[in-house]
């Protein structure tokens, strides 16, 4: 198997991050670590779509500011959402004069934004990035199922969008967090067509960059502190685990999962747990750089794995492909 780990002799540095929430988010076990949170999830806009605009706004705009930084500064933004045609970071984003890439990874965006900035950093195009995302979960449950008014019922399989938007600074030196190596995630479909069941949809993209990652880095579970996914839910998680197991690696003792995190699923009524592209950016914008600026977590493999569907594709029967990109990030 040739070796698609892409490492940096120079890591680039996550010197800033925010996470934005809404009133499900707050009131999870991780409320405490989020920054900036609206008990009404519309942050004074009068539609669910400018609310995750602005969310996204706030997000980079607090991240920036985290770093003592101008926009500018920034060399380039790689962003995107769950929206069609990613209108959360396009109109979220425009009074920003920062050259824009927009980014469609399903909830796999901000492993995707965060790889894609440490690669053009780490190799020297820029000096300094953002990655930004979001879902909103009844933007997401508009687009995707049914408006929020209609009242349909959630399957036991199936997650809760969260209401999130999450920004993260990358620079080329700083005393932070660094990203030693990513590899990218490849499109693996293994004929899931519930939309409700998107966590057995990601797991078989989860399981295969894992196991790339372990064979082509001769390295195990217990070699890192936190293997985190996100966002595959209890489902998703149990199948990884599973399945993992039976090609002799053992996760049991360090593996979690974002859409696990967020939610209190004994007292939140989120059924297999948290999804969405805002997912696994607020846990690991907040609660997860918090462990690693403090040494409390010195070496982790963050996963964010993606449904890339479409509503179009959905209706027409088409099953589901997963997608899982790998970020190797250490304290």
């Amino acid at each position: 198997m040739k070796n698609e780990v892409i490492r940096f002799t120079d890591p680039p540095r996550i010197i800033s991050t925010c996470s934005v929430v809404g009133k499900m988010e707050k009131e999870g076990p991780l409320g405490h670590c989020f920054e900036i949170f609206d008990k009404k999830d519309k942050y004074g806009q009068d539609s669910w779509e400018k609310s995750e605009n602005e969310m996204q706004r706030l997000a980079l705009r607090h991240a920036i500011q985290k770093a003592d930084l101008f926009d500018d500064q920034i060399d380039a933004l790689f962003a995107g959402d769950l929206n069609n045609q990613c209108i959360g970071s396009n109109y979220g984003l425009l009074d920003f004069d920062i050259p824009f890439f927009g980014l469609y990874g399903a909830c796999s965006t901000a492993a995707e934004g965060l790889m894609l900035s440490a690669m053009t950093v780490g190799y020297g195009i820029y000096k300094k990035t953002a990655a930004v995302t979001s879902s909103h979960n009844c933007t997401a449950e508009r687009q995707f199922r049914y408006p929020v008014e209609y009242g349909g019922q959630h399957t036991p399989t199936s997650q809760w969008t969260v209401t999130g938007s999450g920004a993260f600074i990358v620079a080329d030196s700083g005393d932070h967090p660094c990203i030693c190596d990513v590899l990218p995630g490849k499109t693996i479909d293994r004929g899931i067509t519930d939309i409700n069941n998107m966590g057995a949809a990601m797991a078989p993209a989860a399981i295969d960059t894992l196991t790339r990652y372990f064979t082509q880095t001769n390295t195990h579970p217990l070699d890192y502190d936190l293997i985190l996914t996100g966002d595959l839910g209890y489902e998703g998680h149990r199948i990884v685990k599973e399945l993992m197991y039976e090609r002799n690696y053992d996760l049991s003792k360090n593996y979690n999962d974002c859409g696990l995190l967020i939610y209190d699923r004994e007292k939140q009524d989120v059924h297999a747990g948290g999804s969405g592209c805002g997912c696994s950016a607020v846990v690991f914008a907040s609660y997860i750089y918090d462990l690693l600026c403090k040494k409390q977590l010195k070496d982790v493999l963050f996963l964010g794995t993606g449904a890339l569907m479409s509503p179009i594709s959905v209706q027409q029967g088409q099953s589901i492909p997963g997608i899982a990109h790998l970020i190797h990030v250490k304290g």
